[in-house]
């Protein structure tokens, strides 16, 4: 169990007087104890651990009063019937991937910022525990409140569903956004500062995605992944993403793919042929440019977002006045995608009247 530790006779006291204070108690169970004074089958509790993230520790006595509750509290839940045993695993592992993501870009960015200059006579160490002292309180609270924000916004879309399945499957715009020759870049720049430009990236990127009313799935360095319930919503991300990072001296080109159709959700990612169809989009699209599949290009010509025909634009647009179309399509060259057939992939961009 990486995160509890293993034992105490060659550990900094330091550290082991770090470990309590961040748990609020002192180790004294050893897991078979835990899992005895919890009422949890020995194999359960292994299984939620893992699930949870922690590695092993054999018999090691460094578990604490919070670790037994938390086992109790799981395995209740499925004692009560609320939740299946699968389902208990699913939670403790979604649970621990999100925190542990959390925690280790905490202590890398946050608090190593803060404590990377000590007062004269002082080590990080000694720096280090009156700090998390004084933040902890405040970082929990805070933790607990966007936890509710994010479950009440997804409890949200859940209830607008149709029905279950829609609520599995459902029907999204999907968007990867890309930095072009990312790999080269990466052999040239230093470490810290190919760090800051990715954390750049991601800031630009997300905060553009929840601005418009998208929903941001994941960072992975150089590539963005999020979705949106409406095409529109989708294809004015791309295009914000374009447009933002054009005009950054410092960001290489961009390319976005978008494509609509069914996607599957589980634990907080999407996936399924129109997220494969989203990513292999942006693979081929030019620098600075955002490409969309047919079901995309449909979708926005359902709303009334874009028109499929600029022909037919320029008709309307004769006997109407100022045309109402925030977006244009122009078709491209029809082309073979590896594990999805041909596709024919449509160009994005913003009609001169909306641009802006």
């Amino acid at each position: 169990m990486e995160a509890v530790g293993g034992g105490e006779t060659d550990e900094d006291p330091l550290a082991i007087r770090l470990e309590q204070l961040i748990l609020g108690a002192e180790r004294q169970y050893t897991p078979f104890q835990a899992a005895r004074t919890a009422g949890v089958p020995m194999e359960l509790a292994a299984r939620f651990w893992r699930a949870m993230g922690f590695a092993d520790i054999g018999q090691a006595k460094a578990l604490t009063d919070a670790d037994v509750i938390a086992l109790r509290r799981l395995s209740g839940l499925v004692e009560a019937g609320l939740l299946s045993e699968p389902m208990a695993v699913q939670v403790a592992r979604s649970t621990g991937q999100t925190t542990a993501r959390l925690a280790e870009w905490q202590i890398d960015s946050f608090l190593e910022g803060l404590t990377e200059a000590p007062e004269a006579g002082l080590s990080r160490s000694e720096v280090t525990y009156p700090l998390i002292e004084l933040l902890l309180p405040d970082l929990e609270e805070f933790l607990i409140y966007v936890w509710r924000r994010q479950l009440a916004a997804a409890t949200g879309r859940v209830m607008q569903s149709a029905d279950d399945e829609e609520s599995v499957h459902r029907r999204m715009a999907v968007g990867f956004a890309d930095l072009v020759g990312f790999t080269r870049l990466s052999k040239r720049l230093e470490e810290s500062e190919l760090g800051e430009l990715v954390e750049a990236f991601e800031t630009t990127a997300a905060d553009l995605v929840v601005a418009h009313g998208g929903r941001l799935i994941k960072t992975l360095g150089d590539e963005v992944l999020y979705v949106a319930s409406e095409a529109g919503t989708a294809a004015e991300i791309g295009l914000r993403l374009i447009e933002s990072m054009r005009h950054d001296e410092t960001m290489p080109a961009l390319r976005v793919g978008i494509a609509f159709g069914t996607v599957t959700t589980r634990m907080g990612d999407v996936f399924g042929t129109t997220v494969n169809l989203a990513s292999r989009l942006t693979s081929i699209a030019p620098k600075d440019a955002v490409l969309v599949d047919g079901e995309m290009a449909g979708a926005l010509a359902r709303d009334g977002d874009a028109p499929l025909s600029e022909v037919e634009a320029a008709e309307e647009e004769k006997e109407g006045g100022a045309s109402a179309y925030r977006f244009a399509l122009q078709p491209m060259w029809r082309r073979p995608v590896r594990g999805l057939g041909v596709v024919e992939p449509w160009q994005l961009t913003r009609r001169p009247s909306a641009a802006g």
